[in-house]
Order: C-alpha cells, then sequence, then structure tokens
C-alpha cells in the first residue's frame, strides 16, 4: 500500500516538475537579453542553493554534507553540465528545439542504467522507446536542420550529462541512506561555485536588472533549480531509472507547445506527428505492469 502511495506522489511530482521546467525554456530564453547564459545560471544556481541550504535547519536537518564524492559527482554533472550546457544551447537555438535535444536524456539513462543499475528494460520500455525516438527524429528533423551544430551538441551533452548524473543518484540512493533534500542542497551549493567561477571568467555584457530579468531569476531559484530538481530526485530514487527518465518526454512536448503559444515557434506537420509519437511513448510506459501481464495471459489463452 505504502509503495502504491509514494509511486502516486512520484507521479504527482512528475506532473508538477513537468509544468515548472517545459514553462521556463521559454522564460530561460528569453532572459538572454537581459544577461549572459553562464552569468544567469550561475546566479539561479547559487540563489537556490542558499534556499535550499537554508531550509536544511528550518526542516531539522543537519548541515552536515551528504558523501562528498556523490555530492561532487552530481553537482558536476547536473548542476554545472546540464544547467550550463542547456543555458549556453539557447544562445544558439530556439527554447523548443533545445528542450527536444537536452530531453534525449531517456534514451542515455536506458543505455547507463542498464551498464551501471543493472536496470533491463521491459518489452513495452523497448517499444516505447523505438516510437520515442522515430518521433524525435520527426521533431528534430536532421534533412532539413536550420539549426547551428554547436547549439545542437550542446543540447544534446546537457542531456547526457544530466542523465549521467541521475544514474549516479540512482546508484548512492541503491547504496546508503542519504537525505534528499541535503543532496540536492549541496550538490547545487558546488555547482553554482563552480559556474559562478566561469561566469566570471567569460562575463563580457553588463547585466540589465530589468523587471523581467529579476522576476526570471526568482522563477528560476525557488521553482525551477531548488524545487524541481528536489521534485526529479524523488522521482528517480522513486521509480526505475530507466521509467523515470522516459516519464520526463512529457517536458519537451509541453516545451514545444509552450514555444508555439509564447514565441511563436510554430511546430510543422512532422513536428506535431512527433509530439504525438512521443506521447504515445509516454502513454504506453504509463500503462501497470498487471495490465501488460494481464494482456500477456489472454494472448497465450488466444494461441
Amino acid at each position: 500500500m505504502q509503495n502504491n502511495k509514494t509511486t502516486s506522489l512520484a507521479v504527482l511530482a512528475l506532473i508538477v516538475m513537468a509544468l515548472i521546467w517545459s514553462s521556463n525554456w521559454v522564460v530561460m530564453k528569453s532572459v538572454l537579453q537581459y544577461m549572459g547564459a553562464l552569468d544567469f545560471t550561475a546566479l539561479r544556481c547559487a540563489l537556490g542553493a542558499l534556499l535550499l541550504l537554508a531550509m536544511l535547519p528550518l526542516t531539522g536537518r543537519s548541515l552536515k554534507p551528504p558523501p562528498w564524492r556523490v555530492i561532487l559527482w552530481v553537482g558536476l554533472l547536473q548542476t554545472v553540465g546540464m544547467s550550463g550546457l542547456s543555458q549556453l544551447a539557447l544562445i544558439e537555438e530556439g527554447a523548443g528545439k533545445t528542450a527536444v535535444l537536452v530531453y534525449t536524456m531517456p534514451f542515455w539513462v536506458i543505455l547507463l542504467a542498464a551498464l551501471f543499475l543493472n536496470e533491463k528494460p521491459r518489452p513495452v520500455q523497448y517499444v516505447a522507446t523505438a516510437i520515442a525516438a522515430f518521433g524525435f527524429l520527426l521533431v528534430i528533423q536532421p534533412w532539413q536542420w536550420q539549426g547551428t551544430l554547436l547549439g545542437s551538441f550542446l543540447a544534446v551533452a546537457s542531456g547526457a550529462f544530466w542523465a549521467a548524473a541521475s544514474v549516479v543518484a540512482k546508484r548512492a540512493f541503491q547504496h546508503q541512506e542519504i537525505d534528499l533534500l541535503s543532496l540536492v542542497a549541496w550538490q547545487m551549493a558546488v555547482g553554482a561555485v563552480v559556474l559562478s567561477v566561469l561566469a566570471v571568467a567569460t562575463h563580457e555584457t553588463p547585466i540589465i536588472w530589468s523587471p523581467y530579468a529579476l522576476l526570471a531569476l526568482a522563477y528560476n531559484a525557488v521553482l525551477a533549480t531548488a524545487l524541481a530538481w528536489a521534485l526529479w530526485l524523488f522521482i528517480l530514487r522513486t521509480l526505475p531509472a530507466g521509467v523515470a527518465g522516459l516519464s520526463t518526454l512529457i517536458i519537451p512536448i509541453m516545451s514545444v507547445l509552450w514555444a508555439w503559444w509564447l514565441l511563436s515557434e510554430k511546430p510543422d506537420g512532422a513536428e506535431a506527428a512527433g509530439i504525438g509519437l512521443m506521447s504515445l511513448a509516454l502513454a504506453l510506459i504509463g500503462v501497470p505492469e498487471k495490465w501488460w501481464a494481464a494482456v500477456r495471459r489472454f494472448l497465450r489463452l488466444k494461441t
């Protein structure tokens, strides 16, 4: 019963996280007219880390960090690698396209989870992955690519770093008791330090402290960074890594729709078909295993 309740909470966390992150791609793209990519990423992560570290004693937790090896790896891969590279990719690419490329992450997760977590995908996951991969091709349309090679590489690399961080965190959860909030806070603090050094070293354009820039920073620090990353690690701890990764496909679907609505980045017919296939893949992995077992039993009886 408790397991079903925890799984339901993970699904709810996924919905909330998807709403926050899918809309945030438009915010992250728009804020680039006010400050540099690394300046913004360093600020959002630093503020998010300070908020989470302040939450530790307020919630009765110790400020003592989890094992430093886990903190360093997750901080470098997730906060620096994923967040930093995705923001840099937005300089070259549109918000919708960047989101789709970053969310090649589930395919990396399935591969890495099989290699390092011994998670053998279920047959339905193979089918869902193949459908989703074809959907990605229709959205990206490499045969008529209009983006930049650099932006595309940064976005895909961001997804790969995120997948690696997810596998490191999942492996840590399997082998030791780690407080979720503490891990999110300390890995983000480590990542924020590295990002701040990079931002200072590359800073060229003055920051324009407009009302929009301040609101974007607040939204990112509180919701998209502190809350959403905590939700993601909770989802990752609760669900198998491969399932958690594939479930995030809802985010690029919603991101494309947000970009269409707010930035006029209208998807064409192929992109719409791709979104439909990715939605079908999500539906497949969302079907409970006991339902698939019932289908298999029915087919055996028929034969």
